[in-house]
C-alpha cells in the first residue's frame, strides 16, 4: 500500500474554511434512538439534547486503507464550534464502538456527551473495528510482525482530526484518548497542539518500571485473538475480591460483549475479535524500556488526566509521573475515580468519569497571573 502525504503537511486550516468536498461515506447508526433516556449527570444544569448518529468511512494517508468515524451530535440545530467538538480514540484492544458507544442504563458515553451539546467523533485506527483490516489479519498471526504501532495510529488520528475540522469548519477540536489511545493523542498533541483545544487522557499508558499485564511475554504475532468472555475475568480481577461481583452492573457486561463481538464479525474464531499487536510492541520498545513515545512537556494545551483507583494496567504512579511531566500545559488536572478499574467507562462509577470530562470541557478557566 502506498502512503500518501500526511494530513499535517498541508497549510493550516483557517478558523472558518469553506466546506471541503467530502470523500467520506455516511451511514445511519443502527439502534440510535433520540427518545432513549439520558444518564443523569451531577454536572449542574446539564441539558438533554436529542441526538443523531452517523458513521463515516474516510480515507487514511495510505491507499486502500479507510478509517471508520462514529459521530453523535445533538439533533437540535446547533452552530458547530471548536469548543463543542470532540474527537476520541480507543485503546489497544477494543475499538471505539466497544469503549465509547455501548448504551447501558439508557446511554453510552458518546450519547451522554452529545446530549450535553457536544459534536462527538470516535475513530477506529486501521485494523480495528469498522476500519480497514489489513491483509495480514486474514493470515495466521505468527506469519507476520506486529501490526499498527502507535506511530501508525498517530497518522490515523491525524487523518480523522483533519476530516472533522474540515467537515465542521472549525480550526481546532478537543481530543480524548483512552489507554494506548491516550499515548496516541498525547503524541499528536505534542506535535500539532495548535490544532487542538483541550486534551483528555483517560487511563493513559505511560512509563512503567515493572512489567505490565498487557504484555504476557514471548513472541509477538501480527495480531491477537481476544475473547470478551475470557477478558471478563481479568477485568473483574483488578478489583478487590469482595468488590468484583458489583463492579459491573447486571446486564452491562453482556451488552458490552455483544457490541464488542459485532465489531469484528469476520473473526475466524467464534466469540472473538482480532486486535493488532503493535501496541504490545510499543510496551516493549517504549513504556517498559524507559523510552517515552513523546515528550509531555511539549503539550501546551489544557490537560485532564482521569485514572482509576483499581487500575492495574495503568497504575496511579504511572499517571502521576506523566502528570508531573506536563510542564508546558496551560493548566492541568488529575482526577482519580474511586472503586474503578482500567475499564472505568463501562463500570458502575462511570458517571464520575463522565462528569469530570464534561466539567473540564465545559469550563472557561483562565489561570491567574
Amino acid at each position: 500500500m502506498r502512503r500518501k502525504p500526511g494530513p499535517w503537511s498541508s497549510p493550516p486550516i483557517s478558523p472558518n474554511p469553506p466546506p471541503a468536498a467530502s470523500r467520506a461515506t455516511a451511514t445511519g447508526s443502527p439502534g440510535i434512538s433520540p427518545e432513549q433516556g439520558a444518564v443523569m449527570l451531577q454536572t449542574d444544569n446539564a441539558p438533554n439534547h436529542r441526538i443523531h448518529g452517523e458513521r463515516f468511512m474516510i480515507p487514511s494517508d495510505t491507499d486502500g486503507v479507510q478509517l471508520q468515524l462514529i459521530n453523535k451530535r445533538p439533533v437540535d440545530p446547533v452552530e458547530y464550534s471548536a469548543e463543542r467538538t470532540l474527537v476520541m480514540i480507543h485503546g489497544a484492544t477494543f475499538p471505539s464502538a466497544s469503549l465509547f458507544d455501548v448504551a447501558v442504563a439508557g446511554a453510552s458515553f458518546m450519547d451522554v456527551l452529545a446530549r450535553h451539546g457536544y459534536d462527538v467523533w470516535a475513530v477506529d485506527v486501521r485494523g480495528y473495528g469498522g476500519s480497514t483490516r489489513l491483509p495480514e489479519m486474514s493470515q495466521p498471526p505468527d506469519d507476520n510482525p506486529p501490526l499498527i504501532p502507535a506511530r501508525t495510529a498517530v497518522r490515523d488520528l491525524a487523518a480523522a482530526v483533519d476530516f472533522v475540522r474540515r467537515k465542521r469548519g472549525v480550526g481546532r477540536v478537543n481530543l480524548l484518548g483512552m489507554s494506548w489511545g491516550a499515548t496516541v493523542a498525547g503524541a499528536l498533541a505534542a506535535e500539532a497542539g495548535e490544532r487542538f483545544g483541550k486534551l483528555v487522557l483517560v487511563a493513559p499508558l505511560w512509563l512503567s518500571g515493572t512489567p505490565l499485564r498487557f504484555d504476557s511475554g514471548g513472541p509477538i504475532g501480527a495480531y491477537r485473538i481476544v475473547s470478551p468472555r475470557a477478558f471478563e475475568a481479568a477485568w473483574r480481577a483488578a478489583a478487590p475480591e469482595q468488590e468484583r461481583a458489583g463492579l459491573i452492573p447486571e446486564g452491562w457486561f453482556d451488552a458490552w460483549a455483544e457490541a464488542t463481538l459485532a465489531t469484528d464479525a469476520a473473526s475466524s474464531a467464534a466469540g472473538t475479535i482480532r486486535a493488532p499487536s503493535g501496541a504490545v510492541l510499543d510496551v516493549r520498545q517504549h513504556w517498559t524500556a524507559g523510552n517515552p513515545l513523546y515528550d509531555p512537556s511539549a503539550i501546551a494545551n489544557p490537560v485532564l488526566l482521569v485514572c482509576a483507583e483499581w487500575d492495574v494496567d495503568v497504575r496511579f504512579d504511572m499517571a502521576q509521573d506523566l502528570f508531573t511531566r506536563l510542564t508546558g500545559a496551560r493548566y492541568k488536572r488529575l482526577v482519580e475515580i474511586g472503586r474503578a478499574t482500567h475499564m472505568v467507562l463501562m463500570e458502575k462509577n462511570r458517571g464520575q468519569a463522565f462528569d469530570a470530562v464534561i466539567q473540564f470541557l465545559d469550563e472557561h478557566t483562565v489561570p491567574a497571573g
